[in-house]
Formats: C-alpha cells, structure tokens, sequence
C-alpha cells in the first residue's frame, strides 16, 4: 500500500483536529465559495489538471501501424540503394547484429516505388502514399528513430510503454494521469483497432500497469456495442441500474472508509463513468451524423470496421474532450512472405487503407482549429532491413527484415514544426548519420508538448518512482515549433 495511506490510518480524530484546525476555516470557506466541493463524496480521478508549464498540445491521437511500415520504400529516399540493389550487403554493415529472420549475406534491396518531393518545404514521399502528400507541409518527418528492440511485441511495448516487458502503464495511462479528461461522460483515453487483430503487445499497450485501471485504454468497437456491457441486460432499465449502482457505491464507499486503498475510489469512479458512457458513448460513436461528404473524405462508411471509420472516431473523440486516442492497425510485417505483405503491390494496397483516411483527418482537424492542439503520431515500433529477407530471398516477393537501427516516425499539429525533415541515415540506410533520436527521447518530447517534464512525472510504485521515460529520454527540441 501507499505509504501515505498507511500514515493517515493511524492518524486519530483528535490528531487531525490538533493538526488541521486552520485548515478546517479554509474547508468551511471553500464550501462557502463553491457548494459543489462541499457536497461531494468523492475526488474523481479524471478532472481536469493542470501540467507543469502551458502544453503546446492538449490532445493526442496516435496512429500505430503495429508490425512497422518499411520506411526506405515510403519515407526515407536512397537512390543509392536503387543503384546498388540485387548487390551483397557490404560486411561491415552486419557484423555483430543479428536479425529476426535473416542470417549469412543478403542481397541489398533498392524500392520498387518512385520517390518525389512534396509540399513547400520538399519532403521525400514514395507514390505508396498519394494523399499524404497533399499535407506534406503539415508533417515533422523524424528519420533518425532507434530503439533497442527488434522482435515485435517487445519493441511495442518499449514504443508505447517504455519498457519491453508487460506491467508498464501505456503512454496515453501517463497522459491521462497527468491531465485527467476534459468530458466527465467519457474516458481520458480510448482505444480504436482496425483489420481484426489486437496489437502485438496485447492489451499491456494500452494498458495501465502499476497506474489506477480508471487510467487504462477504454476498448471501443465500430460494430454491435461500443464498449463490452454498456447496454443494460436484459430485464433491467435505466432506473433499475441506477439504484443497483447506488447499492454499490455505498458498500464501496465503507470499503473505501474502512482501507482507504485507492483502487476503491477508482473502481467508484468506473461505475459511474460508466453509467454516463451508456449515453454519451453510443451518440459519439455514430459517425452515421456526420455530413456525408466527411465521410466521403475519410473513405469512411457506417457501420463498418475500418481504420477509415476510427480516424473519423478519433476526429470525433478529441472534439469532445478525450485526451488520448489511439489507433491500432494490423498488417504492416512486410517480410514478402506472401503478395499482401511484400513491400511492391502488397505495400500499395495497405497503404490505400489508411493513406486517404489520415490525410482526411488532419485537414479535417485544421478546418475545424482543432490541429494546433492536438498532436497526431504516427509510425510502427522499428524500421525495415535495407536487405531481402533471409527467408525470401528466393523469392518473387520482396520483403524486409526486422531493422531497429533507424526508421521513420511522423508528427503533425499539436506544437511541433510543420513541413519539416528532422535526423539523416546513411546512403544505404543503415546507420544513423545526423541527429539520432532515441524512443525515450521521443516519448520525452511527447510529454513536453503536453507541458510535462517528463522527469517529474511519476507514480510511486514498490518503494520507487516511476515515469514513462524510465530513467533515460531528453526533449528533442528542435521539433518543437
């Protein structure tokens, strides 16, 4: 338990009378000033708070694009890898590192895509992603990304939670724990999932860990109920849930009396945001209101399950008030192990699934003024080989390695410099040239836009503090607009 809760159990009435008899005028005064203070039973976890310095962004959607999308044939442009593709990877480039699924002498592998300049500012794009270029002068493309892992559900949750094992609390967990929500009908931080596979890590990736679970990724679902259970069962109306939820919060209040543990209050906190979600969550979740012509933007339909539909969700979200929302979309492994995960026509098609839609949101949030303070992040949770895959290298698929050395990962809105290119690789793509940015720095520069220091964010938790950025991760300011 928290030592602090253990303290105030052994405090007596006759103690905190001693001790606080100032503070009871200033109670009786507050209650004077604001009579809603003076008649609430409850601290919610989820009001609003203030960070350390004023946030350049307020809200967060991220778009992560678990298995990792193959950076050299959509960000990063080599002309020099095109001219030496089909040769031996030079030596000095592999050893002592090791690969998921690659071992002796790959063949170097230039893309198949043609690479051009967009935008005022000339940012490097592939064809793979037409619409993107028409918001080129909207993007921070950061190409010198690193991380420490290379197998997928732990690069996940390093990216998402800084740690590559289970039991850390997500990034938006952080966020909200910091800022709590800015609607008191719906939770700080959603998750939306499209193409039918939860994420390689799981829930842990959106999870809360060691935080309260009111902190944790609400899952919402485009199809049937938003959120598991929302919908009374059968047998009981509204009226009838109300006072069962009442009978419940007045056994977990004396709980909460009698442990004073935390979770108590927070599990209070639950039921009766989900009592106010039954109505606000169904209204925000039918894009069928939206003009048609949104729709038509997004490639979004009514009651389907896309990653169209939850871009549109996510627009819809932050305009209510939720701080994170995070969009998960399966399918970018891009070893060539079949033609939908090659990265020639295999890439074109994926990319056609969320290339519209995300160019439509952030055009959709600036119409709107909502892209100056919210931060959109988009990217997987390592890079791609600029060599075939070991296993396919017979193949007449061309795929990608695992690759954590460096890749690429976007930003738009939310305070950070627009149409700009930020970091260098090498001619191949190998190594890290200019500007390195590791993704403890990342997630640092992520808190510092939500005007956190990134060191002073933390929760107590078996006798340590921790914080998202673990012990490591310094602000990358020259991101920042």
């Amino acid at each position: 338990m928290n030592p602090l809760f253990e303290r105030l159990q052994h405090t007596t009435r006759r103690h905190f009378l001693k001790q606080t008899f100032a503070g009871l005028g200033g109670v009786a005064l507050g209650s004077l000033i604001n009579p809603a203070n003076a008649t609430s039973s409850r601290i919610d976890p989820l009001a609003p708070k203030n960070p350390h310095f004023p946030p350049r962004a307020k809200h967060v959607i991220y778009l992560h694009l678990t298995g990792s999308p193959p950076n050299l044939d959509m960000y990063d442009h080599k002309p020099e890898l095109v001219k030496r593709d089909g040769q031996d990877c030079p030596a000095e480039f592999l050893k002592g590192k090791k690969f998921a699924f690659t071992s002796g002498t790959p063949k170097l592998l230039g893309t198949r895509h043609s690479f051009a300049q967009y935008g005022e500012a000339g940012l490097w794009m592939s064809d793979a992603i037409p619409h993107l270029h028409e918001v080129a002068d909207e993007l921070c493309m950061v190409h010198s990304m690193n991380t420490d892992q290379f197998n997928h559900a732990p690069a996940e949750l390093f990216t998402l939670t800084g740690s590559p094992r289970p039991g850390r609390p997500s990034m938006g967990s952080w966020v909200t724990y910091g800022l709590g929500s800015l609607n008191e009908d719906l939770p700080g931080f959603i998750a939306l999932i499209s193409s039918g596979v939860q994420p390689n890590g799981g829930k842990n990736s959106f999870g809360n860990g060691f935080l309260p679970s009111v902190y944790q990724g609400v899952q919402c679902r485009t199809s049937g109920d938003p959120i598991l259970y929302v919908s009374d069962p059968p047998g009981m109306d509204r009226s009838t849930r109300r006072l069962s939820l009442d009978t419940i919060q007045e056994l977990n209040e004396i709980q909460a009396d009698e442990y004073g543990h935390p979770e108590t209050r927070t599990r209070i906190s639950q039921y009766e945001l989900a009592y106010r979600m039954q109505v606000s969550v169904p209204e925000v979740m039918d894009i069928s209101k939206e003009n048609p012509s949104t729709m038509e933007a997004y490639g979004a339909e009514p009651g389907g399950s896309s990653f169209a539909n939850n871009c549109l969700l996510a627009r819809r979200l932050v305009e209510k008030g939720v701080r994170f929302v995070q969009l998960f979309d399966w399918g970018w492994d891009f070893h060539g192990t079949n033609a939908d995960n090659g990265v020639g026509e295999g890439l074109v098609r994926k990319c056609s699934t969320v290339d519209q839609p995300i160019a439509a949101l952030i055009k959709d949030l600036r119409q709107r003024g909502l892209l100056d303070d919210t931060l959109i992040i988009c990217g997987g949770e390592f890079g791609r080989t600029p060599f075939r895959e070991g296993r396919t290298a017979a193949s007449s698929v061309l795929g990608r390695d695992h690759y954590p050395d460096c890749f690429t990962m976007w930003m738009a809105g939310g305070g950070v410099k627009a149409g700009f290119s930020y970091g260098e690789t090498d001619e191949l793509g190998f190594a890290i040239t200019e500007n390195k940015v590791h993704i403890h720095d990342f997630q640092a520069t992520l808190m510092h836009l939500l005007g956190f220091d990134h060191e002073r964010l933390t929760y107590r938790f078996q006798g340590r503090d921790y914080r998202l950025t673990d012990v490591h991760g310094k602000v990358v300011h020259n991101l920042i607009a």
